[in-house]
């Protein structure tokens, strides 16, 4: 099936989608099914199990904090940083959560159960939770799969074929989505629009893409206004606002001839602000985060069509960019614990890449015939998508595993 733009661009905290934002959810999933069930009130314990690359790398991507944060209640996308660690100051000094909100339970990060060495079938990113009633009996027990970019599947969902949903979906190859391009004489951007206005109005799909582009902007801008140190025994040193000091000195005027030096600065402003587990946009992973959002910047700021409207070129450039990676996420994989670094890096990359030259080459057709944008997709796909793309049309989920 298509994959929504945004399940792609989601809002979360830092530093992994598939480490922090998946475990997160992960558990509320959790809580809310405990919810559903009507059983909250009869849980007196909950058990928690990582297993493979949540339980080897947990401790640096903040899995264990974000489990108990989930557990409470509280989502990645709506959390507060100040919130956040204020909450789990009172959790560590009290060793307890209250789950769900009200029911107060003994759980620290250190009863977190870890197998390292342990990997489950389906995938290096798995985690079983369980609760438990006063007589010792389960209430519930799930399995779940943090397959990137802060995706989560039950052990029953990971088993589904993935045949059984894309039957009907418009494009799931990017063979078939250039075809849907050149049959229906419209862009990629346009072909995303349909399949999202198939859920909700195409006004609510602008509103929400605007709203994303904002909290891209909100993470560089506050990656560049903080020094200091990131989290961690390294001592890393943030480097984003010194750079932004020196850079906004040299060129006030934002030069053209300053560009990269802008697009680099964002990236690395995200990125900085990603690792201290600030608020971010999964693009289409945390670990990829600053990519899409520098060369977003440079759209908006050194094209003539981001120049002339932001709003839509924005909206033009995430929606080409979600359809390209979700033929990534649909067929191939944006885990970088499954298939390394190209699945996060590389994906965004072509991501960015694609809805760059889709800015341009809109900006082109209108400057050709002033009103209509001619409908060049195939042409701009070429262009913006890395040659490895090939490898998305050819090869299923089941190749990577």
């Amino acid at each position: 099936m298509t994959i929504s733009v945004f399940d792609l661009f989601s809002i979360g905290i830092g530093p992994s989608s598939s480490h922090t934002v998946g475990p997160m959810r992960a558990v509320g999933m959790f809580v809310d099914e405990l919810s559903a069930r009507n059983v909250v009130d009869q849980v007196v314990d909950v058990r928690v199990d990582l297993y493979g690359s949540l339980a080897a790398t947990g401790g640096g991507h903040g899995t264990m904090p974000a489990i108990l944060l989930g557990l409470e209640g509280y989502r990645p996308d709506t959390i507060e940083t100040d919130e956040m660690e204020q909450r789990l100051a009172v959790i560590r000094a009290k060793g307890k959560i209250r789950l769900g909100g009200r029911i107060v339970l003994a759980l620290t990060e250190s009863d977190i159960a870890l197998h390292p060495t342990q990997q489950l079938d389906r995938h290096p990113n798995a985690m079983t939770v369980t609760a438990t009633s006063a007589d010792g009996g389960v209430l519930y027990r799930e399995t779940y799969f943090s397959v990137g970019g802060g995706f989560v599947l039950t052990e029953e969902a990971m088993a589904a074929s993935p045949e059984s949903a894309s039957e009907t979906a418009a494009f799931t190859s990017a063979a078939e989505l250039l075809a849907l391009t050149d049959r229906e004489r419209i862009s990629i951007s346009d072909a995303m629009m349909a399949q999202e206005s198939a859920t909700r109005t195409e006004a609510e799909v602008r509103e929400r893409l605007l709203h994303i582009r904002d909290v891209m902007v909100a993470c560089a801008t506050n990656g560049m206004s903080r020094d200091g140190y990131l989290p961690g025994n390294l001592r890393v040193r943030r480097r984003a606002k010194d750079w932004f000091v020196r850079l906004n000195a040299e060129d006030p005027q934002r030069d053209p001839a300053f560009a990269e030096d802008w697009v680099n600065l964002v990236a690395l402003a995200v990125n900085e602000e990603n690792a201290s587990g600030g608020r971010v946009v999964t693009a289409p992973t945390n670990g990829a985060a600053g990519i899409i959002p520098a060369v977003l910047h440079y759209a908006l700021h050194y094209t003539a069509a981001g120049k002339a409207d932001p709003d839509d070129a924005t909206v033009r450039f995430l929606l080409t960019a979600g359809a390209v990676g979700s033929l990534y996420k649909e067929r191939a994989s944006i885990s970088g614990a499954e298939v390394g670094c190209q699945g996060e890096v590389g994906s965004a990359a072509s991501m960015a890449a694609g809805a760059a030259v889709m800015c341009a080459a809109h900006a082109v057709s209108l400057m050709i015939k002033p009103g209509l944008a001619i409908p060049i997709g195939i042409v701009t796909s070429l262009l913006g998508v890395p040659f490895f793309i090939a490898i998305v049309m050819t090869r299923r989920r089941a190749l990577w595993t």
